[in-house]
């Protein structure tokens, strides 16, 4: 218990800046990683005459072609490409050490009622729902194929909510990105393949929690309902799911690349301006040997917000999800529109309404800064704050 408590406290700080500084992360496109879940001796979900890590790797397959045909900048990477079985830490592994842009995990669904049906795509957080915890415990339990599984992963048990709350921080950091693009795929699978849409939802996958880049794991049906095993068995649905899951990544990498391109030159524009600033101010010193004016009147005005959702459609401040919380705002951002409330002058005073609204029910609720109305990352707010206190 000691030793969870320890670990939740680093994670919580760890946490706590990530956001600030990570919960938009920009960058071109340029690696992916697809992941076919399951495979070797660990079948994953079972039809009654399929098996998962069959479907999932012909899936995978399928969608890495249509990449590579269709983007010359982009590098596909696969966990596996044979039926063999990888760890889940591996799986991470692989994507870490080539620095992927975005990791796919495909899987396929059951579930105890043969009714159940559609597509879902998961994103790394703190469950929501005991069927979501369900699902994640059915992934993650590829671990226990794993000899050392105990020691590789922390003592995790999928049981303990202690456990699952410290995993899910580890991909709070890419949370805009990965809702982004679970987004986008169950978009194409309900409006282009048909499919029926369970949503975008959060949980605790291992396959997920330690990848420094946004990640997805996608359900792409169930085999456990006779019609869906059938469809998801044949040539056709195994490329109509590939295909949706490829136009999906396609829209992702064209807005990514954009939000990338632009920064980078609105990057290059500042330093250029910077330096010209910093050259005309040295001469000026030198020339003159006069100080400089206090600039008081002219000072930023930084405040920090507590970020509850992110969505793609603009909702009312009084949506039913908002009910009992006072000063709701919204923010529109990389294509986005993002919900907040409070308007605090500091860090300390925004980071008591994000506890009260954990409390209240907002788990992944998270800081975001701003100077003057624009976001910022919550460091350079720090570094503004503290420059007009040494320098008044």
């Amino acid at each position: 218990m000691k030793r969870q408590i320890i670990i939740f406290g680093i994670f919580s700080l760890l946490l706590f800046f990530s956001h600030a500084s990570f919960a938009d992360r920009h960058g071109f496109v340029r690696k992916v990683v697809i992941d076919p879940g399951h495979g070797g001796r660990d079948p994953g979900a079972l039809g009654l005459q399929s098996q998962e890590k069959d479907i999932v790797l012909n899936i995978a397959l399928k969608l890495g072609g249509y990449i590579e045909e269709a983007f010359d900048d982009v590098e596909v990477i696969y966990t596996r490409t044979t039926d063999e079985f990888v760890h889940l830490r591996k799986r991470t592994q692989i994507a870490n050490e080539n620095k992927a842009d975005l990791f796919i995990s495909i899987h396929c669904n059951a579930a105890p009622s043969k009714r159940a049906y559609g597509t879902e795509t998961f994103v790394m957080g703190l469950q929501r729902s005991q069927q979501n915890l369900e699902v994640a415990k059915k992934e993650n339990a590829s671990i226990l194929y794993e000899d050392d599984y105990m020691e590789a992963y922390d003592g995790y048990d999928p049981n303990s909510p202690e456990a699952n709350i410290i995993f899910s921080m580890y991909q709070n950091a890419y949370l805009n990105q990965s809702l982004s693009m679970a987004s986008l795929v169950q978009n194409q699978f309900r409006d282009r393949a048909g499919r029926h849409d369970r949503g975008v939802k959060q949980d605790v996958f291992l396959v997920l929690y330690n990848n420094a880049m946004p990640s997805v794991l996608v359900e792409a049906g169930f085999l456990s309902n006779p019609q869906e095993e059938k469809y998801l068995m044949s040539e056709m649905g195994q490329a109509h799911i590939a295909s949706a899951i490829f136009r999906a990544f396609r829209d992702y990498k064209t807005e990514q690349d954009k939000l990338a391109a632009l920064q980078l030159a609105g990057t290059s524009r500042a330093a250029a301006t910077a330096l010209a600033d910093a050259k005309q101010e040295t001469a000026q010193r030198l020339a003159e040997q006069v100080v400089k004016p206090s600039a008081n009147n002219d000072l930023p005005v930084i405040s920090f917000r507590v970020q509850i959702a992110t969505t793609s459609v603009e909702k009312p401040i009084d949506a039913p999800e908002f009910n009992n919380l006072d000063g709701v705002s919204f923010y529109f951002h990389e294509g986005l529109y993002k919900y907040t409330v409070g308007n605090e002058p500091t860090m300390e005073e925004a980071s008591l309404v994000q506890r009260k609204l954990q409390n209240q029910g907002f788990a992944d609720a998270f800081i975001v800064a701003f100077k003057d109305n624009e976001r910022i990352p919550a460091t350079e707010a720090i570094r503004l704050q503290n420059l007009s206190v040494t320098n008044p």
